[in-house]
Protein backbone atom coordinates (compact mmCIF):
# COMPACT_ATOMS: atom_id res chain seq x y z
CA UNK A 1 0.00 0.00 0.00
CA UNK A 2 1.15 3.70 -1.15
CA UNK A 3 1.67 5.84 1.55
CA UNK A 4 0.24 8.94 1.34
CA UNK A 5 2.27 12.04 0.79
CA UNK A 6 2.96 14.97 3.35
CA UNK A 7 1.61 18.29 1.76
CA UNK A 8 4.56 20.41 0.74
CA UNK A 9 3.26 23.10 2.84
CA UNK A 10 0.80 24.11 5.46
CA UNK A 11 1.26 27.96 6.16
CA UNK A 12 3.51 30.70 4.52
CA UNK A 13 4.53 34.04 5.19
CA UNK A 14 4.37 36.10 2.09
CA UNK A 15 4.37 39.43 3.70
CA UNK A 16 7.73 38.29 4.85
CA UNK A 17 9.57 38.96 1.52
CA UNK A 18 7.74 42.63 1.46
CA UNK A 19 8.73 43.98 4.82
CA UNK A 20 11.69 42.07 5.26
CA UNK A 21 15.52 41.47 3.24
CA UNK A 22 16.07 37.88 4.26
CA UNK A 23 19.82 37.01 4.19
CA UNK A 24 19.74 33.26 5.84
CA UNK A 25 17.40 30.32 5.70
CA UNK A 26 17.17 27.18 7.64
CA UNK A 27 15.19 24.49 8.75
CA UNK A 28 13.67 24.08 12.50
CA UNK A 29 11.59 21.79 14.47
CA UNK A 30 8.70 22.68 16.07
CA UNK A 31 7.70 21.48 19.55
CA UNK A 32 4.21 21.09 19.62
CA UNK A 33 0.64 19.07 21.08
CA UNK A 34 -0.92 16.63 20.21
CA UNK A 35 -3.86 19.21 18.90
CA UNK A 36 -1.69 21.62 17.53
CA UNK A 37 -0.55 19.21 14.79
CA UNK A 38 -4.21 18.40 14.15
CA UNK A 39 -4.60 21.96 13.08
CA UNK A 40 -2.03 22.38 11.05
CA UNK A 41 -3.16 19.15 9.14
CA UNK A 42 -5.44 20.64 8.49
CA UNK A 43 -4.17 24.09 7.40
CA UNK A 44 -5.45 26.41 10.26
CA UNK A 45 -2.03 28.43 10.85
CA UNK A 46 -1.38 32.03 10.19
CA UNK A 47 2.40 33.45 10.65
CA UNK A 48 1.71 36.73 9.61
CA UNK A 49 2.80 38.23 13.50
CA UNK A 50 5.63 35.74 13.82
CA UNK A 51 8.71 36.03 15.29
CA UNK A 52 11.16 34.03 17.12
CA UNK A 53 13.17 35.29 20.33
CA UNK A 54 15.86 33.42 22.45
CA UNK A 55 14.37 32.79 26.12
CA UNK A 56 16.89 31.50 28.36
CA UNK A 57 19.33 29.65 25.84
CA UNK A 58 16.02 28.50 24.07
CA UNK A 59 14.78 29.39 20.54
CA UNK A 60 10.80 30.43 20.68
CA UNK A 61 8.16 31.23 17.76
CA UNK A 62 6.09 33.82 18.91
CA UNK A 63 3.03 35.20 17.34
CA UNK A 64 2.13 32.38 15.44
CA UNK A 65 -2.08 31.99 15.63
CA UNK A 66 -2.47 27.86 15.30
CA UNK A 67 -6.33 27.45 15.88
CA UNK A 68 -7.82 25.37 18.08
CA UNK A 69 -8.40 21.60 16.92
CA UNK A 70 -12.28 22.03 16.39
CA UNK A 71 -13.05 18.53 17.50
CA UNK A 72 -10.55 18.72 20.44
CA UNK A 73 -11.98 18.83 24.23
CA UNK A 74 -10.71 20.45 27.15
CA UNK A 75 -7.10 19.87 26.32
CA UNK A 76 -6.78 22.06 23.77
CA UNK A 77 -4.34 24.19 23.24
CA UNK A 78 -3.93 28.16 23.55
CA UNK A 79 -3.92 29.43 19.91
CA UNK A 80 -0.66 32.51 20.27
CA UNK A 81 1.26 29.68 22.84
CA UNK A 82 5.13 30.09 22.54
CA UNK A 83 6.52 26.91 20.84
CA UNK A 84 10.58 26.16 21.16
CA UNK A 85 12.16 25.79 17.66
CA UNK A 86 14.49 22.89 17.59
CA UNK A 87 17.56 23.27 16.41
CA UNK A 88 21.42 22.10 17.12
CA UNK A 89 23.22 23.42 19.67
CA UNK A 90 26.14 24.73 17.26
CA UNK A 91 22.96 26.23 15.36
CA UNK A 92 21.36 28.27 18.36
CA UNK A 93 24.68 29.63 19.31
CA UNK A 94 25.10 31.06 15.73
CA UNK A 95 22.39 32.63 15.67
CA UNK A 96 22.14 34.00 19.01
CA UNK A 97 25.59 35.74 17.92
CA UNK A 98 23.98 36.99 14.46
CA UNK A 99 21.01 38.09 16.32
CA UNK A 100 23.07 40.34 19.30
CA UNK A 101 23.77 42.87 15.61
CA UNK A 102 21.57 45.27 15.49
CA UNK A 103 18.47 45.18 13.01
CA UNK A 104 18.78 41.69 13.06
CA UNK A 105 15.22 39.20 13.85
CA UNK A 106 13.96 35.88 13.05
CA UNK A 107 11.07 35.59 11.00
CA UNK A 108 9.00 32.43 10.12
CA UNK A 109 8.82 31.65 6.31
CA UNK A 110 6.67 28.46 6.29
CA UNK A 111 5.46 25.76 8.21
CA UNK A 112 5.25 21.94 6.67
CA UNK A 113 5.06 18.12 7.18
CA UNK A 114 8.52 15.96 6.36
CA UNK A 115 8.33 12.40 7.14
CA UNK A 116 5.46 13.49 9.57
CA UNK A 117 7.29 15.76 11.31
CA UNK A 118 6.05 19.64 11.39
CA UNK A 119 9.18 21.54 10.51
CA UNK A 120 9.15 25.19 10.36
CA UNK A 121 11.62 27.47 7.77
CA UNK A 122 12.98 30.37 9.80
CA UNK A 123 15.12 33.17 7.76
CA UNK A 124 17.27 35.69 9.49
CA UNK A 125 16.11 38.73 8.32
CA UNK A 126 16.39 43.21 8.23
CA UNK A 127 13.96 45.44 8.16
CA UNK A 128 13.49 47.13 4.45
CA UNK A 129 12.78 50.86 4.68
CA UNK A 130 9.47 52.15 2.42
CA UNK A 131 11.87 53.47 -0.25
CA UNK A 132 13.42 50.68 -0.46
CA UNK A 133 9.76 48.76 -0.58
CA UNK A 134 8.94 51.15 -3.41
CA UNK A 135 11.78 50.50 -5.35
CA UNK A 136 11.32 46.56 -5.25
CA UNK A 137 8.12 47.45 -6.42
CA UNK A 138 9.02 49.67 -9.18
CA UNK A 139 12.00 46.59 -10.08
CA UNK A 140 9.56 43.80 -10.50
CA UNK A 141 6.89 46.24 -12.92
CA UNK A 142 10.09 46.95 -15.05
CA UNK A 143 10.79 43.21 -15.21
CA UNK A 144 7.23 42.22 -15.89
CA UNK A 145 7.00 44.79 -18.87
CA UNK A 146 10.26 43.79 -20.17
CA UNK A 147 8.91 39.89 -20.07
CA UNK A 148 6.33 40.92 -22.32
CA UNK A 149 8.04 42.88 -24.90
CA UNK A 150 10.18 40.12 -24.79
CA UNK A 151 7.17 37.49 -25.44
CA UNK A 152 5.63 40.08 -28.32
CA UNK A 153 9.07 40.36 -30.18
CA UNK A 154 9.25 36.45 -30.18
CA UNK A 155 5.82 36.03 -31.68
Amino acid sequence: MKKKEDNPRVASNRRAHHYYELSERMEAGLELKGTEVKSLRGHQCNLQDGFARFDKGELFLHGVHISPFEQGNINNHEPTRPRKLLLHKSQLKRLFGLLTQKGLTLVPLSVYFTRGIAKCEIAIAKTKKAPDRRDDIKKRIAQREMDRAVKQRLK
